[in-house]
């Protein structure tokens, strides 16, 4: 029994459908990419919070598997809806990478180190909220595009300072052609990229998901700080991925690459989100970890401007974690998180 798995087709989604095709593939059992561009895809100048609802990057997908066109699908799990077609279950959670959000800077800069009025790129409602929260100071600047495109963007200024420098002293007599192409030689390819590029906003640093960037084999050619996920709480669900399929045989062999611990950790994640009714317009962050009996979960809802934040920590038992996860919202709703949200959706829909 062959497997079409459907994806997106940027580099990322590709590098993570991949590793599921690996994974799913046998002696006996052959496992195809089938790229879908999705609505998020097509309006590549909008923000996430901005296309109107959650799914944009889910729903392409998933409806080839219902037309049959394709037996399963594969997702970053942060990007998909709470709700989903019936006809579909999540057959397959793989062990989730990271969960944590870095901040990427050129010179390897700590958030504390940052200047006043320094320039943040990030196109997450959450981060922004997290960083202005955080820093009031700092100016937070909306940025799209693949996780290269954007990590190019931030490198693109200080990498052409740097040549300009070297031009000017090759022409003053101080440095020669040869020392200008050793510089040239000893970039990684992410960087001689950013020299090509010219960039609309200049950025003192990126605030990313950690797992994108160690998926797209960028971390090791980045400075950054891990930031800890006890305060800045990531998206429900981050670092993970989510194979969707019909229930039945497709499903069960889909399971058969679950990971129990993550399934355990995102399922507390993304039914607090979902008691909550946030989606992607309200910055809301759910971090669970599975410790012995008790899943330890902070989570975190503010204000878009960081003026304002409610969070809260539990320890819920994983015999009855996702019942215990819908009162542990209900209590974050009671707290004034539902406030919040609704103040979230009234300025996005605005």
């Amino acid at each position: 029994m062959d497997i079409r798995l459907a994806t997106r087709g940027s580099d990322l989604a590709l590098r993570q459908a991949a590793s599921v095709r690996d994974r799913l593939a046998t002696r006996r059992r052959e496992v195809q990419l089938v790229e879908v561009e999705t609505e998020g895809d097509r309006i590549g100048d909008e923000l996430i919070h901005r296309l109107g609802r959650t799914g944009a990057f889910v729903r392409a997908l998933d409806q080839r598997v219902l037309d049959g066109e394709c037996d399963a699908a594969v997702h970053s799990m942060k990007d998909m809806p709470t709700e989903f077609p019936e006809d579909l279950v999540v057959a397959g959670v793989p062990e989730r990478a990271a969960a944590a959000d870095v901040l990427v800077t050129p010179d390897g800069g700590t958030l504390a180190e940052l200047p006043e009025g320094a320039t943040v790129g990030t196109g997450s409602l959450r981060r922004r909220a997290q960083l202005l929260a955080e820093r009031p100071d700092l100016t937070v600047e909306p940025i799209r595009g693949n996780v290269d495109t954007r990590v190019e963007k931030l490198l693109a200024p200080s990498l052409q300072a740097t040549h300009q420098r070297l031009v000017e002293q090759v022409e003053a007599g101080d440095a020669t052609e040869s020392d200008v192409d050793e510089w040239f030689d000893g970039l990684a390819e992410i960087q001689r990229r950013a020299l090509e590029r010219d960039p609309d906003v200049e950025y003192d640093a990126l605030m990313m998901a950690q797992a994108g960037l160690e998926r797209a084999g960028l971390l090791a050619h980045v400075a950054y700080e891990r930031l800890a996920p006890e305060q800045f709480v990531p998206a429900p669900g981050q670092g993970a991925i989510a194979i969707t399929a019909r229930d039945g045989e497709m499903g069960a062999t889909v399971n058969s690459i679950d990971h129990p611990r993550t399934r355990v950790e995102t399922t507390v994640e993304r039914t607090v989100l979902g008691e909550l009714n946030g989606g992607c317009v309200a910055p809301i962050g759910v971090y669970a970890v599975l410790q012995g009996r008790h899943v330890h979960t902070v989570a975190r809802v503010l204000a878009t401007d960081g003026s304002e934040s409610i969070q809260e920590t539990r320890d819920i038992p994983v015999a009855d974690h996702a019942t215990a996860a819908a009162s542990f919202a209900a209590d974050l709703r009671e707290r004034g998180a539902a406030d919040l949200v609704q103040q979230a959706r009234e300025e996005v829909d605005g």
